[in-house]
């Protein structure tokens, strides 16, 4: 080996740089893995609204996140990525005073679901700008050429923290009340703060950029298969305490669980597959078995056929972000992947976003269970979207 070639970073070390970045993803989604099973109930049953408006509380983030990829994008790839996740962290601490000043005027319904949800609106968009960050720096310290082990530890790192904030977040309510909530996410915020002062971000990229819709053109057919697999996740985590509560069952977060860990084993398992069988055909195994637990789901007789649903859904859904992704991102140059990661994950907000609403007015019409059907419908678009998409590329 020559002097001037440098030595090949080994896969742990790889992985170890990787996991010290989306460690602040952790944090992100750990915060809002904490209210989002106790909020639906705390809106519809505390406050005093409906199925729909606690829908549209939960959404309102993930609308939040969507208008907000844009400057996300932006700030990453002009002010670097680690100025993006800093924003964002800030951004949490906020949201959790918001969050805490809604519960202690838990007796002025209309007042205390305004600032609940201008709270849930700053998460949304520290959400944004830690995601794109976050997957950006990644990029930028190891190489393109892992993208999918970046989108798919990133991942990891957001759903483990549902996994773990849920049932979390339930505990703490039923210890210490709705309060504590608020008080969490400002210390998580302002823990990581501390921690990402002294850490080194990548250098900005120079050069030519494309402007957002011209990235967002290109990403768009891969991002509509996204959004169409990703509304099951939106509909199960929004809807899966007032669907466990329809049917009188009990232990919903652990429905959540039970989804977050399946989709780990998923990616931990399998992300070679990406790389080995290429996205396209990654992302359509994946959408088939996300279908087939929409349907259990849909199906359920009982709590244990509901986890199964659950963890089909998780271990279904782990891979398609990241197959899409990686086919998605070939469409950009690197000067401008901060809007590309952006203009993808806008298609994954979108989802999320209109979950809520939408499945929130199927269930008032058909009842809860059909929410479900309706995701796996969804998702089997997708599937014919993705196929579309791989005989064009093959063409």
């Amino acid at each position: 080996m020559s002097a001037q070639q440098k030595p090949v970073p080994s896969s742990m070390a790889i992985t170890l740089q990787i996991v010290s970045i989306v460690f602040y993803t952790f944090i992100a989604f750990l915060c809002i893995g904490l209210p989002i099973a106790v909020l639906p109930g705390y809106v519809h049953g505390e406050l005093g609204f409906s199925a729909v408006v606690a829908g549209l509380t939960i959404g309102a983030q993930y609308l939040a996140t969507l208008l907000s990829r844009p400057m996300a994008g932006r700030l990453s790839d002009n002010l670097g990525t680690k100025r993006a996740i800093v924003y964002g962290l800030a951004g949490i601490f906020l949201s959790g005073l918001l969050t805490l000043a809604s519960t202690l005027l838990q007796a002025l319904p209309l007042l205390s679901l305004g600032i609940l949800l201008l709270g849930r609106l700053l998460l949304g968009v520290a959400q944004g700008l830690i995601g794109v960050g976050t997957i950006s720096w990644c990029m930028g310290q190891v190489g393109a050429e892992h993208t999918a082990r970046s989108i798919s530890w990133n991942g990891i790192a957001s759903y483990g923290a549902i996994a773990i904030g849920a049932p979390l977040g339930v505990v703490m309510v039923a210890d210490y009340g709705f309060e504590g909530l608020g008080l969490a996410l400002s210390v998580l915020a302002a823990l990581a703060l501390l921690l990402i002062r002294n850490k080194p971000s990548v250098p900005v990229i120079r050069g030519e950029r494309l402007s957002f819709r011209a990235v967002f053109g290109r990403i768009a057919p891969y991002g509509a298969g996204l959004s169409l697999a990703s509304i099951g996740y939106g509909t199960l985590t929004t809807f899966i305490t007032l669907f466990y509560l329809s049917r009188g069952w009990t232990g919903a977060a652990y429905c959540l669980t039970v989804f977050g860990v399946c989709f780990i084993l998923s990616r931990l398992l399998f992300i070679s597959s990406i790389s080995r069988f290429g996205g396209y055909r990654a992302a359509i195994a994946c959408m088939s078995i996300e279908t087939l637990g929409l349907i259990l789901l849909w199906l359920a007789p009982s709590t244990a056929f509901a986890m199964i649903g659950a963890g089909l859904a998780g271990f279904g859904l782990s891979l398609v972000y990241p197959a899409l992704g990686v086919e998605a991102i070939k469409q950009v140059p690197s000067t401008s992947r901060g809007a590309g990661l952006s203009a993808y994950a806008v298609f994954f907000d979108l989802a999320l976003a209109i979950a809520g609403p939408l499945m929130g007015a199927v269930a008032l019409n058909l009842g809860y269970s059909w929410i479900f059907f309706c995701a796996a419908l969804l998702s089997l678009s997708a599937l014919g979207l993705t196929l579309l998409l791989m005989r064009r590329a093959d063409a």
